[in-house]
């Protein structure tokens, strides 16, 4: 399992953005990752400079969002949706998106649904409920 430490993944997303900026070719991943970045102007500061990234501390008393949680979140959901995994999440995710009319907004209310359950779980000790999780994202859309 790939498990890249905080400085590897602050790392990767400064470097994508860069390259981005610049027209230098991309990863396939480095291509999804400067897409979400793109959608998310308010953190640009954030990549700007790989050094302050590193070193920066996100906490919930500073009212900041940590920018490279939550684009790790998107890259996730991206994942999950290519590979309809945990089964469901693809049609879970578009019919959100096509309620919301936004791929982007349906992310970020999947993404809260994604957090509460790797909470759920990680407070029960049990496994992940893929189920209960697309179940969530399936009554979002019906909102």
């Amino acid at each position: 399992m790939f498990a890249p430490s905080q400085e590897q993944v602050r790392r990767f997303f400064c470097e994508a953005w860069s390259k981005h900026q610049a027209g230098m070719p991309l990863t396939p991943l480095e291509a999804q990752a400067a897409d979400w970045i793109a959608e998310h102007p308010e953190y640009h500061p954030d990549l700007g400079d790989v050094d302050a990234a590193i070193a920066a501390q996100y906490s919930v008393e500073d009212g900041r969002t940590n920018p490279f949680l939550h684009l790790s979140m998107h890259l996730s959901l991206t994942e999950q949706v290519s590979i309809d995994q945990p089964r469901g999440i693809k049609a879970a995710v578009s019919k959100l998106a096509e309620r919301r009319g936004s791929l982007h907004a349906a992310h970020h209310e999947a993404m809260e649904a994604l957090g509460e359950m790797v909470w759920a779980s990680q407070r029960s000790g049990q496994p992940f409920d893929g189920q209960a999780y697309i179940d969530r994202i399936l009554a979002l859309a019906t909102r």
